[in-house]
């Protein structure tokens, strides 16, 4: 009840109002809180908070649509190494079973795929080093202390890397590659997306329910949620659809 209590308190806040808050005093706070937009990281960790188990936990900090069988009347998930227990990696402790589980589904199905189509697109070719097999073995072997000491991952390749570089020049928040489709989606795409996400469409199509659909989309235009990643998927689904010539659903038995 606490943990409910605690995150219906964190998301009550708009992310926005929690943004203005922290900004003040952000720098003073340790190098985690430094991130600009940390009323997103709020509100993402508070729907953390009421989860069953921790396996639960991994598959919500890994899924881009945290209700897919709600989002899709009629369906469900499909079994996979994140959903049935039998597909789960056989690794303990936790940790390491959720590095397999990364190993079998979030490198090839999503960062080395992005990596690979993005750079065949303009003819270049890329090498991921830490990915040789050897190098693999190796790591896995390694003590779990090794690889996260005190809240910091990447430990012991942390403690090689400052024999050559200055610690200054990487113990600094990690500075992604996202594309801003939140801002994209409030901003020169929201008229784009707002004719393929209109509930009338939504319904008639019947693929995916109209009322979740627009509030999580009116959720986010109004900035109490970042739903971006989930409504791409969405946007996506719907392009496609539009430019197949837009079947309808049959109806469910």
């Amino acid at each position: 009840p606490l943990r409910g209590l605690a995150a219906a308190v964190i998301t009550g806040v708009p992310v926005p109002a929690w943004n203005a808050m922290i900004e003040p005093v952000r720098r003073l706070l340790p190098a985690r809180w430094h991130d600009a937009n940390m009323g997103d990281k709020l509100h993402k960790g508070a729907a953390l908070l009421g989860l069953r188990d921790r396996h639960a936990l991994y598959h919500r900090l890994v899924s881009a649509c945290p209700e897919p069988e709600a989002l899709v009347p009629g369906a469900q998930e499909p079994p996979t190494a994140l959903t049935h227990p039998a597909l789960r990696p056989a690794a303990s402790p936790f940790l390491h079973e959720m590095m397999a589980a990364d190993l079998v589904t979030y490198l090839p199905d999503d960062i080395l795929c992005k990596v690979d189509r993005a750079a065949m697109g303009v003819s270049l070719e890329s090498r991921v080093p830490f990915l040789d097999h050897r190098v693999v073995e190796f790591a896995w072997r390694l003590p779990l202390a090794y690889k996260v000491r005190d809240g910091v991952g990447k430990w012991v390749l942390r403690e090689v890397l400052a024999r050559h570089v200055p610690r200054a020049l990487f113990e600094r928040p990690k500075m992604g590659f996202g594309v801003p489709i939140h801002a994209w989606l409030r901003g020169p795409l929201r008229e784009w997306a707002e004719a393929l996400l209109a509930p009338e469409r939504l319904r008639q199509e019947g693929f995916l329910d109209a009322g979740l659909v627009r509030a999580r989309w009116e959720g986010h235009l109004s900035g109490r949620l970042n739903a971006a990643y989930e409504l791409w998927n969405i946007l996506m689904f719907q392009a496609w659809l539009e430019n197949n010539g837009g079947p309808r659903r049959p109806p469910l038995a």
